[in-house]
């Protein structure tokens, strides 16, 4: 049992939810209110007073981190880079002051989703092996204590990586005549589906692609819907895996809803995440760019113990370092 009186756990409650939704990614016209929208206060409070009242640490899970763009102008490589690091430093630093409001703590459980709906991408499962693997190592060796990884093969141990994702359809997915029923009827899904139409033509529009672009279109509006599809399963197999914690979203979310969405870096375009992006660096702060854009702007490929890390824009009477290992900002929080 939780040593806080009632209405004291009542008032921390609240503190937490401010300092979550400090970071709050907001749809544009989706009803928040404030610097921290009160609405979606209110909403989530039932879930963090339990935590509280049973004196355990407040759990949150977050479907992301799913695999690097499959386009080579978006992003470095295949492999977490800085853009990653940087998101779970902060992360693990949210966690951090929601133990200083409340001692029993916080973590997040990070339900990288890539083999949710990597095929549906042209993303290999080797590489999404590669980017789970790695990301759990960069975990460890930041020492993100408040982070743990949670993926389809953890729910299906042994499937084969086609037989995971079909079982997890055949379980829980939503026709695609119901998804787009609800699409046709405007609102959270009509921008959901409009967004992830707008990555996937961006993700399959690489250099390997050889057709007209209104095919890709006509391509991606169909694979939008799989993929939310799959995405929708992949919540409601979380959502009874795990009932008390506290969701979280990459995505915008509208208001007082059961998601709360999250920003996980600087970034003008509220739909840019770090697995679509490079981390790039200017004046000792950190943005998120599209890898072309970055170059385009002038910006210099950085390296971090030999490998590709970030991008760094070159100020006056600087010059960028082959090897930025000595000059990374180690516990920077740039979006604070």
């Amino acid at each position: 049992m939780s040593d806080l009186a009632a209405p004291n756990i009542e008032l921390v409650a609240v503190e937490v939810l401010r300092e979550v939704l400090s970071h709050q990614r907001r749809m544009r016209g989706g009803g928040c209110t404030g610097e921290v929208c009160p609405q979606c206060v209110g909403h989530h409070l039932s879930a963090v007073r339990s935590a509280m009242e049973s004196g355990r640490r407040i759990d949150f899970v977050l479907p992301a981190f799913p695999t690097k763009s499959p386009n080579p102008a978006k992003v470095i490589g295949p492999l977490p880079d800085l853009a990653e690091e940087l998101a779970l430093r902060f992360l693990n630093s949210l966690c951090e002051r929601i133990t200083e409001i409340y001692p029993p703590g916080a973590a997040i459980l990070i339900c990288s989703d890539g083999r949710v709906f990597n095929d549906l991408l042209g993303v290999s499962d080797e590489n999404v092996s590669g980017y789970a693997q790695a990301l759990e190592a960069m975990i460890t060796e930041i020492g993100a204590t408040h982070l743990e990884q949670f993926t389809l093969d953890d729910v299906y141990n042994g499937a084969g990586h086609e037989d995971m994702r079909a079982m997890l359809s055949a379980g829980y997915a939503p026709t695609i005549e119901e998804l787009r029923e609800e699409v046709r009827a405007g609102g959270a899904p009509l921008a959901m589906y409009r967004g992830i139409t707008r990555f996937m033509l961006e993700d399959l529009s690489g250099p390997h692609y050889t057709g007209t672009r209104s095919a890709l279109q006509r391509k991606c509006r169909a694979l939008a819907y799989r993929v939310i599809q799959r995405s929708r399963a992949w919540g409601e197999l979380l959502d009874g895996l795990f009932p008390a914690a506290v969701r979280l979203s990459i995505h915008p979310q509208p208001c007082a809803t059961d998601k709360m969405g999250i920003l996980l870096a600087d970034t003008p375009d509220a739909w840019l995440t770090p697995w679509h992006s490079v981390a790039v660096e200017s004046g000792g702060r950190f943005t998120l760019m599209k890898r072309a854009e970055a170059e385009e702007a002038g910006a210099k490929l950085t390296f971090t113990a030999g490998r590709p890390s970030h991008y760094a824009m070159e100020q006056p009477g600087t010059s960028v370092a082959a090897d930025a290992s000595d000059s990374a900002p180690a516990h920077h929080e740039p979006w604070r």
